[in-house]
């Protein structure tokens, strides 16, 4: 892990756009790595830890159960297993539906929960990935914002995996202008955090705004198959 070289180049780009390196969370994703990768985070100073499978995540968990970190959920989440993820992560990123939004807000009202979620936009309309296209994500934030067992604290979107630079800018700059008018439109004060940036196009998401950036392979190099 060089995380020195990591939060230095964050910092130039944050300078680059006027911004606060202070001001970005790194999420270190620990998917496909051993329990250990998420012991050296903590260690090197990243408390945030991703993974994608609530299992994975589950039995990385169980193997650290007092460990002081913030789990987060960064991949897709099904329904049956909204049971499992609630009150087990600090953040669900990726809610991207109604009917995902009112399971995990039922499980939070049985457990006594209100649960920290994201809504997951799929900016540039990818087929194969998941989350509410752009024209959606009025409804889908605003029933989110009106449900009792949920705190809606932001955004998060994936850019296409290219070397296609100006595309990645599109889709970063496409989810901070829908943060944007949906704060407006809906009354909104929540929508402070935009998780965005991966370890291929972390910078240019820092340049347009990311508040979390979710990186892996530059952290911990290329992950088991």
């Amino acid at each position: 892990m060089d995380l020195e070289t990591v939060r230095a180049r964050i910092a130039e780009a944050a300078r680059r756009a006027g911004r606060d390196p202070a001001a970005i969370t790194i999420v270190a994703v620990t998917k496909g790595h051993p329990i250990a990768a998420a012991r050296e985070a903590l260690t090197a100073g990243l408390p945030d830890i991703g993974e994608s499978r609530v299992q994975e995540a589950l039995e990385k968990m169980a193997a650290w159960p007092d460990a002081p970190v913030r789990w987060h959920l960064i991949g897709h989440l099904q329904r049956n297993k909204v049971k499992h993820a609630v009150g087990r992560f600090a953040l669900i990123h990726s809610l991207d539906s109604v009917r995902l939004a009112e399971a995990v807000d039922k499980e939070g009202a049985a457990a006594g929960l209100v649960p920290d979620v994201l809504v997951q936009v799929n900016v540039v309309r990818e087929p194969q990935k998941s989350g509410v296209a752009p024209e959606q994500a009025e409804l889908l934030v605003a029933r989110v914002a009106g449900l009792p067992h949920l705190k809606l604290c932001g955004l998060m979107t994936m850019a296409p995996l290219t070397g296609d630079v100006a595309l990645q800018r599109e889709t970063f700059r496409g989810l901070r202008e829908l943060r944007d008018r949906l704060t407006v439109d809906l009354r909104l004060s929540t929508l402070n955090v935009l998780s965005m940036g991966m370890s291929n196009d972390f910078e240019i998401a820092v340049e347009e705004g990311a508040t979390m950036l979710r990186l892996g392979t530059v952290l911990f190099g290329e992950r088991q198959p």
